[in-house]
């Protein structure tokens, strides 16, 4: 699956670059924005060799390609090709966008921002509030930023072993710090003892991949401790109710999955490529509307 740049003369190409990339619904979300910021644009799938995203990302921007969003598995790749990082990217430890200027890469991350953006439009109120991130990879990290940005009241990090979520609240503990959050990690196992996790939670999110396989990184005991009938369940999987969803909604808690966090990362890389003005000529709900419909 191949985007080449020199057979779309007279337009800017852009590309989601994946593997497997063929279940990819940028494409369609893209073309939603161009129609909507009246932008002559046309946005491909890449699939690189596993072994082989640098090769193809370079071959793809030297035809003349002006911009890349990136999945699985290639997001640190992604990060290692770029000449320049945002901040945000810095701090993400991964790229999910990548735009060509004067010659030179620039990669970005997105993904926090879009996560953040969908939340808010959901109603939910972050600032003060207490929110629980399961998971401790790079899916996590990407989103810790842009949520201690919003100033909870305290942000949890669960994983099954401690080291990996102990990285992170180091790695972020100085802007935890600026932004007077609690950053905390615990262990899965934790989450089932009410004297280790002495609270309920107003939002948690999956940001593990358990969903992708029907499973759930909390058992019956975490359930009972950490959810309410006023707890938020986001998951990062979307396209289906997960065991994640679903033991939420047996506790009588609002579910989402996180097909809204695509569009709204989505349409932060559209504004990073085509100008920020673009803003109020975009709809992300209403693209997100005719997903679902």
């Amino acid at each position: 699956m191949h985007t080449d740049p020199s057979h779309h003369l007279g337009l800017d190409v852009y590309v989601v670059a994946g593997n497997p990339i063929s279940h990819s619904k940028s494409p369609l979300i893209h073309q939603h924005f161009a129609q909507q910021a009246k932008q002559a644009i046309h946005y491909g799938r890449l699939q690189p060799e596993l072994d082989g995203f640098a090769k193809a990302a370079k071959t793809f921007f030297a035809a003349g390609g002006k911009g890349m969003n990136v999945t699985v598995p290639f997001k640190l790749d992604a990060q290692a090709l770029a000449d320049h990082l945002t901040a945000r990217a810095q701090l993400a430890g991964a790229v999910n966008t990548l735009l060509i200027k004067d010659g030179k890469i620039y990669g970005d991350n997105t993904d926090g921002a879009g996560l953040v953006r969908d939340l808010l439009a959901q109603g939910i109120v972050l600032h003060e509030s207490r929110i629980l991130l399961l998971g401790a990879g790079g899916a996590a990290r990407g989103v810790i930023g842009p949520l201690l940005e919003q100033s909870p009241k305290c942000l949890v990090i669960a994983n099954r072993s401690n080291a990996k979520a102990d990285e992170l609240v180091k790695l972020f503990a100085n802007l935890a710090a600026t932004k007077e959050v609690a950053l905390e990690s615990r262990t899965l196992a934790d989450l089932e003892n009410s004297e280790k996790t002495p609270y309920v939670f107003d939002l948690v999110i999956n940001a593990t991949a358990a969903g992708l396989s029907d499973e759930s990184p909390l058992s019956a005991a975490a359930v009972a401790n950490i959810f309410t009938p006023s707890s938020f369940a986001y998951d990062m999987v979307y396209g289906k109710t997960t065991a994640f969803m679903q033991q939420a909604l047996q506790r009588g808690a609002r579910i989402s999955d996180g097909l809204g966090m695509l569009v709204e990362q989505a349409a932060d890389a559209f504004l990073v490529w085509r100008g920020a003005d673009l803003a109020k000529q975009i709809d992300p709900r209403a693209v997100l509307v005719k997903l679902r419909s």
